[in-house]
């Protein structure tokens, strides 16, 4: 299939004017600073980001506090923010087809801000329970199904074809800075503010994302003018991808780090009490190390001009993930630990980057919402997949439960790579 051009943004050519600057921009790996939109998105995904990676921990450790460290609650409360992702995301695909991309993400991030002030209001007075959590958990995941669509597509509406895989690396190394600063920022503060602290400073951080967001030129109309009912743009979504091998392939594709090599997400706080019996402080190093990995990652893959084999490129790093991850489940110590979780988090970050990039690249811009909204509900199964991990680890230990976890990637990943040769020629 031929490469679609992605429709030209009005400030390309103001913002080629300014290639004269000093600084990070002069670097190759940050081409796509250039654009004055990009800098924008780029802020406001990684405030946004920032806010949900210090959520995660901040949430993890009340979780672990209300029902005496069981992994298994701990993978419900994933779960409830990961099944909207599974669904709502192919409604927020359509609508980021239909309406103003920039506004739908601006809109979510603020019922965010709001879910999580009440969620710390509720820690502060001593009201909250644990299907409190489920229950703001499912409605945080509504709000990103809907948004994540709109944010990813606002790439391809403000860089031009060929700068796609760098702006998708440079966001996807401010969400991966999020994930060494986040965990450790909110493990530090939850010792002096506590949880509900931190919630309020969270929902603050959202406001400031919604804040960037709103600088943003690009993406403020919809793409034309909605003609048909939401659910029969989202079975044209479905057509679409059915009727291209190549974009069937990286959805595909997408779905089996989904189910078997992010388990350690949801299931690390367990490990860590449970093999290296850290406090907060101690998880936020050990995300941190993972952040730094996946920081490093993409900003590898962003000093890449020209990727060949991209296929090939997918299947070699996923198997790399799941040995990874094989390895890491096996250590004992801090020491033997870090290196490996560092490497999980660099394999993992360059595989959902690349295929990002490639799912863009090849659907046409009036079913790029709907295409990458299908990548997002693979975001929802990542979690989903901890349940029956953080099961296997309530029963078996929670080594044993990763152990397993990367030996199944590792399977289902060549099972793929043999039984599907169409990925293996893009280039």
């Amino acid at each position: 299939m031929d490469l679609q051009k992605c429709s030209s943004p009005p400030n390309w050519d103001g913002d080629q004017k300014q290639r004269k600057h000093s600084g990070l921009k002069s670097l190759p790996a940050f081409r796509s600073f250039h654009f004055r939109d990009f800098r924008w998105l780029w802020w406001g995904t990684f405030m946004s980001f920032l806010a949900m990676m210090m959520h995660q921990i901040t949430r993890g450790w009340l979780v672990l506090r209300l029902t005496d460290d069981s992994p298994f609650a701990l993978s419900l409360v994933i779960m409830a923010f990961a099944l909207p992702l599974t669904s709502v995301s192919l409604v927020g695909g359509a609508f980021a087809d239909r309406f103003s991309r920039k506004n739908i993400v601006m809109v979510s991030q603020s019922g965010n801000a709001l879910l999580t002030a009440l969620l710390a209001t509720l820690d502060l007075t001593g009201l909250i329970t644990f299907w409190h959590l489920i229950v703001i958990g499912i409605l945080n995941g509504t709000l990103a199904a809907l948004n994540m669509p709109s944010r990813q597509s606002l790439i391809s509406d403000i860089v031009p074809e060929q700068s796609v895989m760098n702006a998708v690396s440079l966001s996807s190394s401010g969400m991966n800075l999020t994930r060494v600063l986040g965990p450790a920022l909110a493990g530090v503060l939850i010792t002096f503010l506590g949880t509900s602290g931190v919630f309020y400073l969270i929902a603050l951080i959202y406001t400031l994302s919604v804040l960037f967001m709103s600088m943003i030129q690009a993406g403020g109309k919809p793409s034309g003018p909605p003609r048909k009912g939401v659910s029969t743009e989202i079975r044209e979504g479905f057509r679409y991808a059915l009727g291209d091998s190549t974009l069937l392939g990286l959805v595909i594709m997408g779905f089996v780090p989904a189910l078997f090599g992010f388990s350690y997400l949801s299931l690390l706080p367990a490990w860590a009490r449970e093999v290296l019996d850290v406090q907060s402080d101690g998880l936020g190093l050990l995300m941190t190390v993972m952040g730094l990995g996946s920081l490093a990652g993409t900003l590898m893959l962003a000093s890449i001009r020209h990727l060949r084999r991209r296929g090939v490129f997918l299947f070699v790093d996923s198997l790399l993930w799941g040995i990874c991850l094989f390895i890491f489940s096996c250590t004992t110590s801090y020491v033997s630990a870090l290196p490996f979780l560092f490497f999980v988090g660099f394999t993992s970050s360059i595989f959902m980057a690349v295929n990002m990039t490639l799912m863009q690249s090849y659907s046409s811009p009036e079913m790029r919402g709907r295409i990458v909204s299908m990548a997002m509900m693979s975001f929802g199964i990542m979690p989903l997949s901890a349940v029956p991990f953080g099961a296997i680890a309530e029963k078996t230990g929670t080594p044993d439960s990763l152990a397993l976890s990367g030996l199944l990637l590792c399977v289902f990943t060549a099972v793929f790579f043999l039984l599907y040769p169409k990925l293996r020629k893009v280039s």
